[in-house]
């Protein structure tokens, strides 16, 4: 509804400057005041036609070619980064050292790429993309992959090359699916490392069940509600970093120390990744496969959070505050007051 109030303002400015304009030359008005009306006149003529332009130009044509629209998306994505670290950005690259610093870049020397991989966000599907990029022409299809790409040894961990890409999700959906993954069903890894503390620390069980297939007969594993409690505290990290999986992005994959090149969402991560091919002239050699993008809407998230005290809430967006503003994602409102 936007853009037709802005023709009709404009419009509205046109024929009203129109008639100062003529009846300015019908009064006895001084030469010199009429010469500053004329000036404010041709510049309110130059908004108007400059409006139109735009309107025009931009709205009508750019935005239907997808390649120059995805510039300008890539562009805006970019541009906030570039904004966010600047305004502090000493903080930020402190907040960053001490962790393994290319352990999430992975690399691909013949295309000149790294990409640093975010657990959560189509991670599966971009290694393999990755993969199918290092194995070389003739290129095969990502969705046949079928190597564990989380461990297999032809995936490259390394420091920097041109062409830098990154895919991010909102911070509180990928929480969302993080717990939905590692918690509540019950896995051998995170049982014993992470949920059997988080039961002991925060669901009352003085003593949780040994083993994640304990845990699964009886039916015990933490709740959100508990997840969240342990993010929140501040001796969780005292202890050990956060897990890859709930970590920040930002301490991820340094966005203030590295520049990158592409910058995908998963709630537009098709298209961002179809652009991509384009980017690197693979578009005709590489699919890239459909994923199943488990996008959690705002109702649902709410619910989620409906057993997190508000105080909790308030806690866990001030952890990931960094991540809402680098990546351009809305500062949950609703979520952070009664």
């Amino acid at each position: 509804m936007a853009a037709p109030r802005l023709s009709v303002l404009s419009y509205g400015l046109f024929i009203s400057s129109f008639l100062t304009m003529f009846y300015l030359y019908q009064w006895d008005t001084p030469q010199r005041l009429r010469g500053k009306i004329c000036k404010l006149i041709l510049k309110s003529f130059f908004i108007f036609f400059y409006q139109q332009c735009y309107q025009l130009i931009v709205k009508r044509y750019i935005l239907f070619l997808p390649e120059m629209r995805m510039d300008l998306v890539q562009e805006e994505r970019k541009q906030l980064i570039r904004e966010v670290c600047h305004g502090d950005k000493e903080a930020l690259l402190e907040k960053e050292i001490g962790y393994n610093k290319y352990h999430h870049l992975i690399v691909d020397n013949a295309h000149g790429i790294i990409y640093c991989f975010v657990p959560k966000v189509a991670c599966t599907n971009l290694k393999k993309f990755m993969l199918i990029l290092k194995k070389g022409e003739p290129y095969g299809d990502p969705g046949n992959v079928t190597e564990d790409v989380h461990t297999s040894g032809a995936i490259t961990f390394l420091s920097s090359l041109p062409k830098h890409e990154i895919a991010v999700i909102n911070p509180f959906v990928r929480l969302i699916s993080a717990y939905r993954n590692k918690f509540e069903h019950i896995n051998d890894f995170f049982y014993p490392t992470y949920a059997r503390n988080i039961l002991r620390l925060y669901g009352n069980y003085s003593n949780p069940p040994q083993t994640a297939r304990e845990a699964t007969a009886l039916g015990v594993r933490p709740s959100f509600k508990n997840f969240i409690q342990y993010l929140v505290d501040s001796k969780t990290e005292e202890r050990s970093p956060f897990d890859e999986h709930w970590r920040q992005m930002y301490r991820l994959c340094y966005p203030c120390a590295i520049e990158f090149d592409f910058i995908g969402h998963q709630e537009t991560l098709q298209e961002d990744a179809e652009h991509l091919l384009r980017i690197l002239k693979l578009q005709k050699d590489i699919r890239f496969p459909h994923s199943y993008v488990n996008m959690t809407s705002p109702d649902s998230v709410e619910n989620w959070f409906g057993t997190v005290s508000l105080e909790d809430r308030k806690t866990l967006y001030k952890i990931y505050e960094t991540d809402f503003k680098l990546f351009g994602y809305k500062k949950p409102e609703e979520l952070l007051r009664n």
